[in-house]
């Protein structure tokens, strides 16, 4: 395969759909750039992948995202797709139960770290020449519909769906496309819990079907790989059985 002259930022690239995204595009050509916060997983990826810069950096401290970003720029110089993949889960936990804690450190990462990530996507895309680039957002199904006892993941996530579409409107006089992939329950080492069931709305705990990760994969070379002309703004991609149509 001819090495491509494309380049991808993926946060979180370390665990999860952010590592199978990190080797999945490496794989198929692309330059690619990840940052986490463990520098063994990091250096494990890109040993993998052959990774062109895999950097340590905390996505809800806005000065290590702007250090990454800059680093990352001096690795693949123009950058064309930033898959704005870090996030956290939160324990299930009643609503009147959550501590005020765990609510700003899911803000802290699921909301701040995104929009951290996005901004200094959107200022490098809007420098860079020629001008422009792609933003794909990782949203969830729990931007559409909650989980049981996960109000501050789901409100984070609900906040991503306001956050793209404000990128897409601002986006346009820079050539700028962002969309966004909600994806439900695939199967890596972070859902492996799912096999043991998860709590459901009227109260029972079922195991969930799960997909497999290279369909997300896929499906995010299918929108990054589009024209600036063109542009997926929400994809679902989710096991055709699992409790989403009709959750409830």
């Amino acid at each position: 395969m001819a090495e491509s002259t494309k380049t991808i930022v993926i946060t979180g690239g370390t665990s999860g759909i952010g590592r199978a995204a990190a080797i999945g595009f490496a794989g198929a050509g692309w330059k690619v750039a990840i940052c986490g916060r463990r520098r063994d997983r990091l250096d494990a990826v890109a040993a993998e992948a052959g990774i062109v810069c895999a950097q340590q950096a905390d996505v809800s401290d806005p000065g290590e995202v702007a250090r990454f970003f800059a680093a990352a720029r001096a690795s693949l110089g123009t950058i064309d797709v930033v898959f704005n993949n870090a996030g956290a889960f939160a324990p299930a936990t009643n609503f009147g139960d959550i501590d005020i804690d765990v609510w700003r450190s899911m803000v802290d990462v699921n909301l701040n770290g995104a929009f951290y990530t996005a901004r200094e996507a959107f200022r490098a895309m809007r420098e860079q020449t020629p001008q422009g680039g792609r933003i794909v957002n990782n949203g969830s199904i729990s931007a559409y519909a909650p989980r049981p006892g996960a109000a501050s993941y789901t409100a984070t996530k609900h906040a991503i769906t306001g956050l793209t579409k404000a990128i897409s409107l601002d986006g346009r006089a820079f050539n700028i496309a962002c969309g966004q992939i909600d994806i439900g329950n695939t199967a890596t080492d972070m859902t492996a819990g799912m096999s043991a069931g998860s709590l459901q709305a009227d109260g029972t705990k079922r195991a969930e079907p799960t997909f497999s990760v290279k369909h997300v994969v896929d499906a995010l070379l299918y929108m990054a790989g589009l024209p600036l002309e063109a542009n997926v703004q929400f994809m679902t991609v989710m096991a055709t059985t699992m409790p989403y149509i009709g959750r409830g």
